[in-house]
């Protein structure tokens, strides 16, 4: 696997494993980001949780174009949320594009390494 590819499954798995159990827990905190837990709220915890569990499979797994998928999902996502939002300043969007932005680099890397 290449080395951006463990950055982005390692900011997956560093950036979830808090941000799952906040949203699991009712942090206050996750309150704050992501409102007070409602069925809404559950479900985006359950998309959390199976990317983080994704992210950990994938670096056990070592199948770098089995990553490809996940990261380009996430990318289209988080790129998309700041429309649908309609806000640049709140913090979830602005960590969200800071992540899919270490994601293209990936993606990019892996797409440049594929020998068609």
């Amino acid at each position: 696997m290449t080395l951006m590819l463990y950055v982005s499954l390692l900011l997956n798995v560093a950036v979830l494993i808090p941000v799952c159990l906040g949203l699991a827990r009712g942090a206050r905190w996750a309150d704050e980001a992501w409102g007070p837990p409602s069925p809404a709220r559950g479900i985006l915890l359950s998309i959390y949780a199976a990317i983080l569990i994704l992210s950990v499979l994938l670096l056990l797994l070592g199948q770098p174009l089995l990553a490809a998928p996940l990261l380009a999902v996430q990318i289209l996502y988080k790129l998309m949320a700041p429309f649908i939002v309609r806000d640049w300043r709140n913090p979830v969007i602005l960590s969200n594009l800071a992540i899919a932005a270490v994601h293209c680099v990936t993606l990019a890397g892996l797409w440049s390494g594929l020998r068609l």
